[in-house]
């Protein structure tokens, strides 16, 4: 569904020129969910801007949905959803009025372009909105009404940009499962970009990571996490004893990074759970009784931080770099 190979972005911001991306090579599969994460400033947004036809590469070629993206982007329009991070919608439109609109300007018959707009909005549970502006829907409607506009046209790829930033917990867990849904139900692929690394974790099929204009790393939720070196082990120990107790961990099969910070002990281990019987044991036999324990499984943050040095910071954060070039 996207093959790109090479594509690169460079631009010229007070005088010196920005790479903004460096050659990156991916491959979405049909029917895949994907999602595309990196840092603010680390070309997410300029990667998801040359595949949607928003901005022209300066290197590499791509194919996406079938059509060249250099040579025939009308066609690759035609055949993709946008969904972008803002929204699109007038305020001052019913939600009937938009779906049709969107609908014509895909040049769908005003009859087509009004059942697919019923159709959609039965699927997202919009049906009984269609009269009311859109301004008085809820963040959720609106957002669900923003992936209705892109699927108007019954693209088979969908790019969403950021699709539940602002959202309370449950408007965003409702999206979730419509979102898995496009995938499930109706067979589309989704290429989504997120800030939320719950979300990813919780949605995508395959994950890729950009860092510094680059593919940094790619693979399942659960492969990227293996990747980092075992479970994060934290103990709340007595004063005194935090150089005993971190010697004993240290002998642990396969413990690293031990360190010990006022009365906390900290190390790493393969598997957590199997490991701490084993210090317990040793510990009792020392006469130290530990004061709290926590075992943390890698997670997607841990990912991040191994990767780029970096933790994904709040959505809401301008990404400065990426977008003083298209000011």
């Amino acid at each position: 569904m996207i093959k790109a190979r090479g594509l690169a972005r460079r631009f010229v911001a007070r005088g010196r020129t920005v790479n903004a991306v460096k050659g990156v090579d991916l491959d979405v599969q049909a029917g895949e969910l994907v999602g595309f994460l990196g840092p603010n400033g680390a070309g997410k947004t300029t990667t998801l801007r040359m595949l949607t036809t928003l901005l022209k590469p300066t290197e590499g070629t791509a194919t996406v949905a079938g059509h060249d993206l250099r040579a025939d982007p009308i066609g690759v329009r035609g055949r993709i959803g946008y969904v972008a991070q803002g929204g699109g919608t007038a305020p001052e439109c019913t939600v009937a009025n938009e779906l049709e609109l969107q609908g014509r300007l895909y040049r769908l018959s005003k009859a087509d372009a009004i059942r697919r707009g019923t159709e959609l909005a039965d699927q997202l549970d919009l049906a009984g909105l269609d009269k009311r502006l859109t301004r008085t829907l809820s963040g959720g409607q609106r957002r669900r009404l923003d992936i209705a506009l892109g699927l108007i046209h019954s693209p088979p790829l969908i790019f969403l940009d950021e699709p539940t930033t602002g959202l309370d917990p449950q408007s965003r867990a409702n999206l979730w499962e419509h979102i898995r849904g496009l995938r499930a139900e109706h067979g589309v692929t989704v290429f989504l970009t997120t800030h939320y690394l719950e979300e990813a974790d919780a949605l995508a099929d395959r994950l890729l990571v950009i860092d510094d204009g680059e593919i940094v790393a790619e693979g399942s939720p659960d492969s990227l996490k293996a990747r980092v070196s075992g479970d994060a082990v934290s103990l709340a120990v007595p004063e005194g004893s935090g150089g005993k107790v971190a010697e004993i961990a240290g002998r642990l099969p396969g413990a690293h990074d031990v360190s010990t910070v006022d009365n906390e002990v900290r190390f790493r281990v393969p598997r957590g759970d199997t490991a701490m019987p084993e210090l317990l044991r040793a510990l009792d036999a020392e006469g130290i009784q530990t004061q709290a324990m926590q075992v943390h499984r890698p997670t997607l943050d841990d990912v991040f931080l191994t990767l780029t040095g970096r933790t994904l910071r709040d959505a809401e954060q301008a990404e400065t770099r990426e977008e003083s070039h298209v000011a």
